[in-house]
């Protein structure tokens, strides 16, 4: 029985691409073009830190700089697996669990790597959630995120829920840092397209049952349901290290974009009214401190 092996590669569901030794990249597979953006004429010959994938882990850290998972298969023959965040061709960051393995030639040496990788991105319940706002025209047109009116309802539901059923939760509000900057010097499609970038981040990144939304201009919002203060913290903070890693490519030059945001639980005495304030005063401490950085309400004081 004859395979076509070339056939099942172009064909799977998860992105798969093969380097030689010293990691450029020899094939790049259908599905990987679909998760990264990046086709196979622009990635092929060249390395995936080449500006292409630039893999990161949760805290913000650059795993092509002595700790890419690929690198060190290719080193010792171990496969190995981890959930990482690769780099977009639109400039926003995806989840992908990685899978790697060595490929050896027929006397068993080591000649490079393969690596599958898989969207982690909660595509699915995302585009269920899109539809629905669609439909109740709760969707920001140039985000693709809740509006403000939804945000609201959502906000009002959420404090009814926790008197009722004494649910926590907390809220992100976010700002692009120096946003003013990107429409004066670059214009607005630039100034669109950074809105943009950030607000797949926060969709790609987000649990299925938080909700993010843009509340205004450059602010967002994200609900965050089921957490308490510290996974509250880590959440903003895994948010704001993403954000800081995001670029993009305007006349040869990578602009990088950052957030600072004001991190505050619901209290059983809020309203809208004051737990947004609450958490607008720590956005701006973050704004006032240098930016780039969350304040939540344990160090604000």
């Amino acid at each position: 029985m004859n395979i076509d092996y070339d056939n099942l590669m172009e064909n799977l569901y998860d992105g798969l691409y093969l380097v030689d030794p010293e990691r450029k990249i020899t094939y790049w597979n259908n599905a990987a073009e679909r998760i990264t953006g990046f086709s196979t004429q622009e990635v092929v010959g060249r390395s995936c830190s080449d500006n292409i994938l630039i893999h990161i882990d949760g805290k913000g850290q650059s795993l092509c700089l002595g700790m890419c998972p690929l690198a060190a298969t290719i080193a010792d023959g171990h496969s190995r697996e981890s959930e990482v965040y690769l780099h977009h061709k639109d400039g926003h960051r995806v989840p992908v669990s990685v899978r790697t393995t060595a490929l050896y030639d027929t006397d068993g040496y080591i000649v490079g790597g393969a690596e599958l990788f898989t969207d982690l991105s909660q595509k699915d319940s995302l585009s269920l959630k899109i539809e629905e706002l669609e439909k109740l025209a709760f969707l920001d047109n140039l985000t693709q995120l809740a509006n403000r009116r939804y945000i609201e309802m959502e906000l009002e539901a959420r404090l009814s829920e926790k008197l009722r059923c004494n649910l926590s939760f907390g809220i992100l509000f976010m700002d692009i840092d120096h946003f003013k900057n990107f429409n004066d010097t670059y214009g607005h499609d630039i100034g669109d397209l950074v809105l943009k970038i950030v607000s797949n981040t926060f969709k790609s990144t987000g649990r299925p049952y938080d909700l993010f939304g843009r509340w205004g201009g450059e602010e967002f919002i994200g609900i965050i349901r089921n957490v308490d203060h510290a996974g509250l913290v880590n959440i903003g903070e895994r948010i704001r290290r993403l954000v800081e890693k995001t670029f993009i490519h305007v006349s040869e030059k990578l602009l990088n974009v950052t957030v600072s945001i004001g991190a505050t639980m619901a209290k059983d005495s809020d309203s809208m009214a004051s737990l947004t304030k609450r958490s607008d005063d720590l956005l701006y401490m973050s704004k006032k401190n240098g930016r780039n950085r969350m304040t939540s309400d344990l160090n604000s004081k």
